[in-house]
């Protein structure tokens, strides 16, 4: 089975061909471009360097979030438009389950994972895994011990801290600029905290799994993982209240 696999939840981002073997190849897209100015050629780009065509694509997946509002529209618009075109199915991915995957790649069994991607507002989106299985390859290792959620760092470490014990590894681009937050609240020795890694490649993991069980959708059926609703909802409504 092959997947093609697309995470737009950062402003890189990056894209990643995935069959029953692995990874065949994961890139990160140029960052100085927005995610409408670089797809689908960068899709293209993959998929001619390996020459696999499109059409011998199985499943096609996908970050569902969340991450900028504006990159997974863009993101999931594109997907949806080249699995309509070749009549497949998509696997919709929580992008906090991939970063998850993607940066507890050396943690072992019972260690912690958290995920945090910067929210802005002084927010992160978080969520908090077990690691259950021994292989890193095994998409469906990490154990949810806390859903996703938006909310301030600190606040996101009380609500974990009855649930920490033992090997953490904090990753994410929110666990980067929290990392003083992160020290005080976590003061372990076995903490690590790690950047963003690459998401495409666990995402198209994950898509395998979830096909594999029959967790997919056609291509209308791809519901955004939002967590936080978007501003322009918000400031909708405000208008609406004061006018």
């Amino acid at each position: 089975m092959r997947v093609l696999s697309l995470d737009t939840t950062t402003r890189g981002g990056s894209v990643a061909l995935v069959d029953d073997g692995g990874v065949v190849e994961e890139r990160c897209g140029d960052p100085s471009r927005t995610h409408a100015q670089r797809l689908p050629g960068e899709i293209l780009s993959l998929l001619d360097a390996n020459a696999v065509p499109m059409s011998a694509i199985d499943v096609f997946g996908v970050a569902s979030g969340p991450g900028s509002f504006t990159g997974l529209r863009i993101g999931i618009a594109t997907i949806q438009g080249v699995a309509f075109v070749h009549r497949r199915p998509i696997a919709a991915v929580s992008a906090l389950r991939a970063l998850g995957a993607a940066g507890s790649r050396d943690a072992q069994p019972g260690d912690l994972v958290g995920a945090w991607m910067d929210a802005h507002r002084r927010d992160v989106f978080s969520a908090l895994y077990r690691v259950g299985a021994a292989n890193p390859d095994d998409a469906d290792r990490l154990v949810e011990l806390d859903s996703p959620m938006v909310g301030d760092p600190i606040a996101t470490l009380e609500r974990w801290r009855p649930l920490l014990a033992g090997a953490t590894t904090m990753v994410g681009d929110g666990a980067i600029l929290y990392a003083d937050t992160i020290d005080r609240g976590l003061p372990s020795p076995y903490r690590i905290v790690r950047p963003t890694p690459l998401l495409a490649g666990a995402i198209g993991r994950m898509a395998l799994v979830l096909a594999r069980s029959g967790i997919i959708v056609d291509a209308g059926g791809v519901q955004p993982l939002y967590v936080r609703r978007p501003d322009a909802e918000l400031d909708r409504e405000r208008k609406k209240a004061v006018g």
